[in-house]
């Protein structure tokens, strides 16, 4: 009876209504089947009256070759001991509740966000070991870091895109240079991403604005069963 007592305490703290902070007006919810799909759906709401109203239609999304991995997020979920961690080269999406930074392009746009024009000097440093981890930086000489990242590629895939404040402390090996960004193709995975089609993801970038103070809520459908408030 008493080990029967605990599991029923231990599923009402797991599936325990999400606390969104009551400064943030717009969410993004980006739902999977598992900790090991790297296909999603992602839902937009905003919050009127205290009341969370879904936008747009959901929108398919890819995550990481790998799936989900729990992530350094703003608060820290209870969860079961053998769920991946999301750590750096993984192939895996974080999993929590993170903030939305910068907006960055390989041209200018105007958005209700601030908003970063890349260009060939534009880097974000995956190098754990470097005080830059984890940062997007202006840099002409590449030689002091092990790995790197252009954010002008030669693709399409950063032509617009958001960035996730996943790990704001740039903890070591703990993921960094997360991003929504275009997809390669659909239903291709990402290294660690979440990627969409170049038209919903301007929908949405024209639709988020900073003073709403949008979050990303990226979890495994298990984890949203009671939703969020």
């Amino acid at each position: 009876m008493m080990k029967y007592l605990l599991i029923l305490a231990y599923s009402f703290n797991l599936f325990a209504y999400i606390a969104i902070p009551a400064s943030t007006k717009q969410l993004l919810v980006v739902s999977a089947d598992g900790f090991e799909n790297n296909q999603a759906l992602l839902k937009t709401f905003e919050r009127l009256n205290n009341k969370w109203t879904e936008v747009f239609k959901p929108i398919h999304v890819n995550l990481g070759r790998n799936g989900l991995g729990w992530g350094e997020g703003i608060i820290r979920f209870k969860h079961q001991q053998n769920e991946p961690i999301k750590m750096e080269g993984d192939g895996r999406s974080p999993a929590g509740l993170f903030r939305l930074a910068t907006f960055f392009g390989y041209e200018q746009h105007r958005f209700d966000f601030p908003y970063l024009q890349v260009d060939e000097n534009t880097l974000c440093i995956d190098d754990s070991d470097s005080p830059y981890y984890n940062m997007i930086i202006q840099a002409k000489e590449k030689s002091p870091f092990n790995s790197y990242e252009f954010m002008k590629r030669e693709d399409i895939l950063y032509r617009r895109g958001i960035t996730v404040m996943h790990n704001e402390k740039n903890v070591k090996k703990h993921g960094s240079c997360i991003f929504l960004h275009i997809q390669k193709a659909e239903g291709s995975p990402t290294s660690g991403c979440t990627s969409m089609s170049e038209e919903q993801l301007i929908k949405i970038m024209t639709w988020l604005k900073k003073e709403q103070n949008p979050l990303l809520l990226q979890l495994p459908e298990a984890y949203l069963q009671k939703g969020f408030k």
